[in-house]
């Protein structure tokens, strides 16, 4: 073998190393041996927030989702603003719109007091999008754990990379493809809104747009608590049939053209992604599996491993 070729080989044996390694760093056991009571600790307190507030749940899901959309899976979205960093709390996207921070907050102080500076506040957001889930009758997953937090934010990026309620198709599916997510990945994530809500400025072109894309009674229905002027944080279910379970309904609401948002109806509007709305529209169960195997996929966008990051003490700041 020339000297050119040993040089390649053993390049590509060190990529294929540290890919190894870096796959090894996430684990499903990997807090077992330094805080064994890490998941039980967060899927208690996580029940206690949902068990108060049950919309909370819909809030931990997005959540994880914007965080993981910046930077990669950091508990970036978790930073407050100081003189060297632009928090995403304040993005577009993001302002006045993303809950649950006091939940994580809650979290870690749980854990801190068990096991001090050793679970992260990416991991904790991750496991509490699992637990969130199941909380409302979603699905379970398995959640590879080693995950460590960020020192930066990009309030820029998250400007610019989240999906916008008045997204395209092709926009869409471009944004999720930048993040390593296939179309069925985003029409299985966007299936998130069977939970939550939305306000009215976000959705009132579309109910008072008189396009044949919606369902004239939905269209009347949603107007009632969202005029056409003024009322611009009233509040509507994306799913007006169960918007507190976890189940296929947004999906039958699709169908029916009752999407509330704009991005949510061109999932099923005559394109590419129609016959997997309709999929899941009829079963469930397929639903769920995808939802939740898209979830992990998301969950392990470019994370910070090994002496990479940090664990902060609060999630708010750097240590």
């Amino acid at each position: 073998m020339s000297s050119f070729n040993c040089i390649i080989h053993s390049l590509i044996l060190l990529l294929l190393m540290i890919n190894m390694q870096c796959e090894a760093q996430l684990s499903t056991t990997f807090y077992d041996s330094t805080c064994p009571n890490a998941t039980t600790i967060i899927r208690n307190s996580i029940r206690r927030a949902i068990s108060r507030k049950r919309r909370m749940a819909a809030s931990l899901i997005r959540l994880h989702f914007h965080d993981c959309f910046i930077q990669g899976c950091d508990a970036s979205i978790l930073l407050d603003e100081t003189s060297t960093i632009q928090s995403e709390k304040t993005a577009f996207p993001n302002i006045n719109s993303v809950r649950g921070y006091e939940v994580i907050e809650a979290v870690k102080r749980d854990v801190e007091r068990v096991c001090p500076g050793i679970v992260s506040c990416t991991d904790i957001l991750t496991l509490a999008a699992r637990d969130a889930s199941v909380m409302v009758g979603g699905p379970s997953w398995n959640v590879r754990l080693g995950r460590r937090d960020s020192t930066t934010a990009s309030r820029s990026q998250a400007n610019t990379d989240l999906p916008s309620p008045f997204a395209a198709l092709d926009q869409l599916i471009s944004g999720f493809a930048n993040k390593g997510l296939n179309a069925r990945d985003m029409v299985a994530l966007s299936g998130a809104h069977t939970l939550g809500q939305s306000q009215c400025f976000l959705f009132r072109n579309r109910i008072y747009s008189n396009g044949t894309d919606i369902d004239a009674n939905f269209a009347r229905t949603r107007r009632r608590q969202c005029p056409q002027n003024g009322g611009d944080a009233n509040l509507a279910p994306l799913d007006l049939v169960t918007p507190n379970s976890f189940d296929n309904n947004y999906f039958r609401n699709l169908v029916q053209r009752r999407g509330l948002l704009q991005s949510d109806q061109v999932l099923f509007n005559g394109g590419s992604t129609d016959s997997i709305v309709s999929e899941y529209s009829r079963n469930p169960r397929t639903f769920a599996s995808d939802f939740a195997n898209a979830m992990i996929k998301m969950s392990e966008i470019e994370p910070l491993v090994g002496q990479n990051g940090i664990i902060r003490s609060i999630c708010s700041a750097i240590n």
